[in-house]
């Protein structure tokens, strides 16, 4: 049995250079035997399933284009975006085109948390309260203070049912 520190491992479980190009998502070539009904075993490998896409970053505001396997694509969708998949995936991961990209991101969410607090600075303290307390509320929270102070426009609608509109249509056919 090979132990985890043997080169063939090693070599095995190494990032191969075109995933430092793209996300990979830890995924890496396979080594494997061919194995026909004649029992003669050749080499082969397995690939990851790579695809290029193109994704939308919202803090910086840019698509970027990128090869991706698709077992990452699941996860970024899953995560809720890019942006949020490169902040909560642990480095060795992502791998240096993903380092790259986390990088961009942390340095523009800086930027905007600075340019947040100088305009919090130059506010009065009214606004800042306001904004505080706006803040700590959650979305459902809001969404119905959003609803309250605008009461939709029409409130006599009339909700048809299935069961209804049977009902009416075999008064109609009795004679």
């Amino acid at each position: 049995m090979l132990s985890s520190t043997s080169p063939v491992v090693q070599l095995a479980k190494a990032s191969f250079k075109r995933a430092q190009r793209g996300l990979f998502g830890g995924k890496h070539i396979q080594f494997g035997n061919n194995v026909p009904f004649s029992k003669t075993k050749t080499r082969r490998t397995w690939l990851p399933n790579v695809q290029r896409k193109r994704l939308f970053s919202v803090t910086l505001n840019d698509w970027i284009r990128l090869n991706m396997t698709t077992s990452v694509i699941r996860t970024v969708d899953k995560k809720g975006g890019l942006d949020r998949y490169l902040l909560e995936t642990r480095p060795d991961i992502l791998g240096e085109k993903g380092q790259e990209l986390r990088n961009k991101i942390v340095e523009a969410l800086k930027i905007k948390q600075a340019k947040r607090s100088l305009s919090n600075d130059n506010n009065n303290n009214n606004n800042n309260n306001q904004l505080k307390m706006n803040n700590s509320l959650s979305p459902v929270a809001k969404d119905a203070i959003k609803t309250v102070a605008s009461p939709s426009k029409s409130t006599s609608a009339q909700v048809v049912t299935p069961a209804a509109t049977m009902r009416s249509s075999q008064a109609s056919t009795v004679p």
